[in-house]
């Protein structure tokens, strides 16, 4: 005995969410976990693909993903429009430049919006009126030198310097969140107008309130700028709290 469909008319969505493709590093074990914690109740859809990096921490290495981007940010949705792609990773967009960066990206999505953590920093520097910096990062030196010179040309002066020294993806993101929020804390910042923590495998988005309160000035880290950039560019405009003050302007 056969049996016959019904056929029932469906019924789409009026509306969708405002789409957002993530691209971050295949060690990353941070940056998805931040974006899930401001983005999960946000009338926004996050997708994310991973793009291969290499380890330790070089220019060499970072070099090595620029050909990689295009087809991963293709691989997100194929075929769907995407209204914003963060890529994740500071100092991969500066050792690639952020130019190629967005053109790699936008071959892949024509028309979208990109964003980068070095990118929207300097954007949210611009906008809080900041001109100069202490800086924080797990970085080792050779790295640390192509922040700083990427931040002087961008007018932005750089007061001071701390790192851990670190070239291993992973371990940035082992760091313990209390241990860094004492760190952060105690660093000399009194010739700056605000501390940037560069690097979004570095947990110190889940710390910037405290450390904001304990040190009385603007904390940024490379994942809050990121995500600030990228939910304003795809429309939500609205203030998140929890997340330092950026995010709440």
């Amino acid at each position: 005995m056969s049996i016959k469909s019904k056929y029932i008319t469906p019924k789409f969505k009026e509306k969708t969410n405002p789409k957002i493709g993530l691209l971050a590093l295949s060690t990353d074990l941070t940056i998805e976990k931040d974006f899930n914690s401001i983005c999960h109740n946000l009338p926004l859809d996050v997708f994310v693909n991973r793009i291969h990096n290499e380890n330790p921490l070089t220019k060499e290495n970072l070099l090595k993903m620029y050909e990689k981007i295009e087809s991963i940010t293709e691989k997100i949705l194929p075929g769907e429009k995407i209204n914003t792609v963060a890529y994740a990773c500071t100092s991969g967009t500066i050792a690639i430049g952020d130019d190629k960066v967005k053109e790699k990206i936008q071959l892949a999505k024509p028309g979208c919006q990109v964003t980068t953590p070095i990118t929207s920093a300097i954007k949210a520097f611009n906008k809080m009126n900041i001109k100069k910096v202490a800086v924080f990062t797990p970085y080792p030196d050779s790295v640390n030198k192509t922040i700083s010179e990427y931040l002087i040309k961008k007018n932005i002066d750089v007061t001071s310097f701390g790192t851990f020294n670190l070239d291993l993806d992973v371990d940035f993101a082992r760091i313990d969140p209390k241990y860094l929020s004492e760190v952060l804390t105690n660093l000399n910042i009194k010739d700056a107008d605000a501390l940037f923590v560069s690097c979004t495998a570095l947990p110190a988005l889940e710390i910037l309130d405290e450390v904001e309160k304990k040190i009385n000035k603007p904390v940024f880290s490379s994942n809050q700028t990121l995500i600030w950039d990228t939910i304003r560019s795809a429309g939500y405009k609205y203030s998140v709290e929890g997340f330092g003050k950026l995010l709440r302007s």
